[in-house]
């Protein structure tokens, strides 16, 4: 429920009577262990909002210009993407005939079924870009959200409109937007595989890591001051971690054998890692510093791939000894141990959602060798398949607000970042340059 109940309250009168209608794609022949569909259960009702071109001053210099025309595309694109709002903007809008006069202005709007309006101007002040804006519900011309100021650098003009639109978000849905938060990746677009981030949208792509060797499986820290990774720089895989404002690059784990898979705890204090012994992969934990190594599981098979569960009192990884790699979950210690998945002959990677109710992760059907991305329900234990088509699907991992999960994908042809609603919908692809690996996405960064 929108957390304003003025807005709620227009929500309702619009959309009384309305109904959604999930589509079934088409699944490719012999794939159908796990059912492919598009939820409608969790659809809230969108805002319909009126985006009128956003006011400039007059006399605005041209580099205020570009960068005031960059904040405007950005804010629409994130307002269309938070899947809260349908959007009018000036292409739509440019039928009505204004006047100037706010009453006749606002029934012209409301005359295309807009509920709200975003008034906004831009400014410039001594050398920086200046947004005020607000929204008002056209019915009574009263502020839903409270009225924002914000300034910065020409070259902050992404960031302001991320930040206005998280702000709006928050304001009709109650929880933070994501505009601002950030997505971690391995690439080989250098020549080397590297780690790289970029925004949630897949826009500002830079390296970070530069090793020059073979980096790999990024994870955010919770707090969102670094990353764990893995790289081969000494020689070995071993365990790195970034301190992203400083830029340096800490050991966690390097002693010659084979460590990689990082996952660091909640509380930001303790790695959980795959090491191999002698041929024999076993989760481990160790202290971001470096100390208190210690064996969580013993298997004659395979423990792979570690995750953390947000409590921090659970971890979810891949094991074969059931015969086939399935996601299981046990407690941090080791004990209580229990298997998730039980369809397809390849389930990996599992990842936590933030609430530590769901798990996504890569499903192979019993029959091809592609995998594609699934949802589980740890509590139903009901599984569901959030991609179909051409390629391989894997190392998934969720937004922030569970709404929207990131993965690696070869639909078309080559690995790349792509990202898709956790209902299935909205399908889009973040990197097009040399090949992407193991996205990891933020939490909620200020």
């Amino acid at each position: 429920m929108p957390k304003n109940p003025l807005v709620f309250a227009s929500l309702v009168t619009f959309l009384v009577g309305a109904s959604a209608v999930a589509q079934e794609p088409a699944q490719p022949e012999g794939q159908k262990e796990l059912e492919l569909y598009l939820e409608d259960q969790n659809v809230r009702p969108r805002v319909r909002l009126a985006f009128p071109r956003i006011k400039r001053q007059e006399d605005l210099s041209r580099e205020a210009m570009a960068a005031a025309d960059e904040l405007e595309k950005t804010l629409l694109d994130d307002l269309i993407y938070s899947r809260i709002f349908d959007v009018q903007d000036e292409e739509i809008l440019q039928v009505l005939e204004l006047t100037g006069d706010r009453q006749n202005d606002y029934l012209q709007y409301r005359s295309l079924g807009n509920q709200v309006i975003l008034n906004a101007e831009i400014k410039e002040e001594a050398g920086r870009l200046a947004l005020e804006a607000r929204v008002l519900d056209l019915r009574n011309h009263r502020p839903v959200c409270k009225g924002k100021r914000y300034r910065g650098k020409y070259d902050q003009a992404r960031r302001v409109a991320h930040t206005y639109n998280d702000q709006v978000v928050e304001c009709f849905s109650g929880q933070p937007g994501i505009a601002l938060t950030q997505i971690v990746f391995a690439s080989n677009r250098s020549g080397f595989k590297e780690l790289y981030m970029m925004d949630y949208d897949g826009k500002n792509q830079r390296p970070i890591s530069g090793h020059k060797s073979f980096t790999m499986a990024p994870e955010w820290s919770p707090t969102g001051e670094g990353i764990v990774y893995a790289s081969y720089f000494s020689g070995h895989p071993s365990i790195y971690y970034i301190d992203l404002e400083s830029g340096a690059k800490r050991t966690v784990l390097e002693d010659g054998k084979h460590n990689f898979s990082p996952s660091l705890s909640p509380d930001g204090r303790t790695v959980a890692l795959t090491r191999s012994l002698e041929g024999n992969s076993e989760i481990f934990t160790v202290r971001r510093d470096g100390g208190g190594l210690q064996r969580i599981t013993t298997a004659p098979r395979i423990d792979t791939n570690p995750s953390w569960s947000p409590s921090g009192r659970e971890i979810a990884f891949t094991s074969d000894r059931s015969g086939s790699p399935q996601i299981y979950v046990m407690d941090r210690s080791g004990g209580n141990l229990r298997r998730v998945t039980r369809e397809g002959s390849n389930n990996d990677g599992g990842a936590w959602d933030p609430d530590g109710t769901r798990l996504v992760y890569a499903h192979r059907h019993k029959s091809g060798n592609r995998f594609d991305i699934a949802i589980i329900d740890l509590i139903t234990l009901e599984n569901r398949l959030l991609t179909s088509g051409p390629g391989s699907h894997e190392a998934p991992s969720f937004s922030p607000d569970g709404q929207r999960v990131v993965f690696e994908s070869s639909r078309n042809g080559s690995s790349q970042i792509w990202v898709v609603d956790a209902d299935g919908h909205n399908l889009r692809h973040l990197t097009d340059e040399g090949l992407g690996f193991a996205p990891s996405w933020s939490g909620f960064l200020d």
